[in-house]
């Protein structure tokens, strides 16, 4: 781990570490991936502009979003299947999250029971939801969400249907992995990542096992899996529902365009998580960086604003907060860290990433993260 100093050389690491087929299900985005790529790219469009002689002595991370008050201004994306990628999987992440600061967002499809996520993460916690075809199971996940006192939920409104990921396509890949014999080698090659899996092989969705048992009786495929279960008719009635039965800090996940940022406000929404779902979803989808001017300048302070998707270094994080966003959250840096070394490398790059925010507000001459605005920043 000392040799792994940014997210590009945890991804080498966790390319050596993990199977193709896991790997590219990790690594890859919708059609030609172009979304993907762009989520980062968009960043450069935007310098930053320091301010000298600052007096910055002692910077000051913290903020409040979310109605709560929190260490620095990132929350750790929800993402499904972490056990794919280690044997730790989310409880490994919720440690290492709460031993730095981070808040943790735990996904509907994870593989840790969320109520054990509930009782190690001593940082704010989310939990994010789908919409099954079973809408019993979406009331039964915001009770069960109250009863483990998290701090807000999360639903992700992206995923009518699954995106055309052609990496999974061509490796074949399946939830619980397949070893076939266009695979074999890779899973041979990866003998750690093999012998675990051997070891402790359940990739159930924990959270929903009960009641949607879909991988019961054999593999099934991601995409497969998403067009089966989730429903793809939800409305804005449906979400209005959603938050009125939670009752408090409610994100919605996957909104771009200020029309349904407004649409949001009018049925109660407290944040938007700003996102394209890390490229996997609508080929040609904007950049979630490119989308918090428009969406700031149409409902002000109405909502608070998470750009999710492309951040990889902390200046990324500090040019959204300069464009009016109220935080960051990333998925993919936090799982390559995971695979690389499980718990201990996340908590590795994760505080690494925050004395790197620390260092970078610094250089900018700004003390304080509550007060980063445009002034720090200029079109490139």
């Amino acid at each position: 781990m000392t040799k792994l100093f940014n997210v590009h050389d945890y991804r080498k690491a966790a390319k050596r570490r993990l199977p193709k087929p896991i790997f590219d299900y990790l690594d890859g985005g919708a059609d030609d991936e172009w979304s993907l790529r762009n989520n980062t790219s968009a960043f450069d469009k935007y310098e930053l502009w320091p301010h000298q002689l600052s007096g910055v002595g002692e910077i000051n991370l913290a903020t409040r979003f979310l109605g709560t008050e929190h260490q620095l201004p990132v929350m750790l994306s929800p993402t499904g299947m972490t056990r794919l990628f280690h044997h730790h999987k989310e409880l490994g992440v919720a440690r290492a999250a709460s031993e730095t600061g981070y808040a943790y967002s735990l996904s509907t499809v994870g593989t840790a029971k969320m109520e054990d996520i509930a009782e190690i993460c001593k940082t704010p916690k989310i939990f994010q939801i789908y919409v099954h075809r079973d809408r019993g199971l979406t009331h039964e996940f915001v009770e069960r969400a109250k009863a483990s006192n998290y701090d807000a939920l999360c639903l992700t409104v992206d995923a009518a249907v699954a995106g055309n990921r052609e990496r999974d396509f061509k490796n074949g890949f399946s939830v619980p992995p397949r070893l076939t014999l266009a695979s074999l080698a890779s899973f041979a090659a990866h003998p750690h990542w093999t012998l675990n899996f051997l070891r402790e092989h359940d990739f159930r969705f924990i959270n929903v096992v009960h009641r949607v048992d879909a991988i019961s009786s054999g593999t099934l495929g991601v995409m497969k899996y998403i067009n089966s279960q989730l429903d793809p008719s939800i409305s804005w009635d449906d979400a209005a529902e959603i938050v009125a039965l939670w009752g408090g800090p409610f994100i919605i996940k996957g909104v771009q365009s200020a029309e349904d940022a407004a649409q949001a406000v009018e049925i109660g929404a407290s944040a938007l998580m700003l996102s394209n779902h890390g490229g996997r979803q609508l080929e040609g989808s904007p950049a979630p960086v490119d989308c918090v001017r428009p969406i700031r300048d149409r409902v002000g302070d109405k909502l608070e604003l998470i750009v999710d998707g492309g951040v990889r270094r902390p200046g990324h994080l500090i040019k959204a907060l300069c464009l009016g966003a109220n935080a960051v959250s990333f998925g993919r840096p936090y799982l390559y860290a995971l695979a690389a070394g499980g718990e201990n490398a996340v908590k590795a790059f994760l505080t690494s990433f925050k004395e790197g925010l620390k260092r970078d507000m610094a250089l900018l001459g700004c003390a304080d993260v509550q007060v980063l605005d445009e002034r720090f920043l200029r079109s490139a």
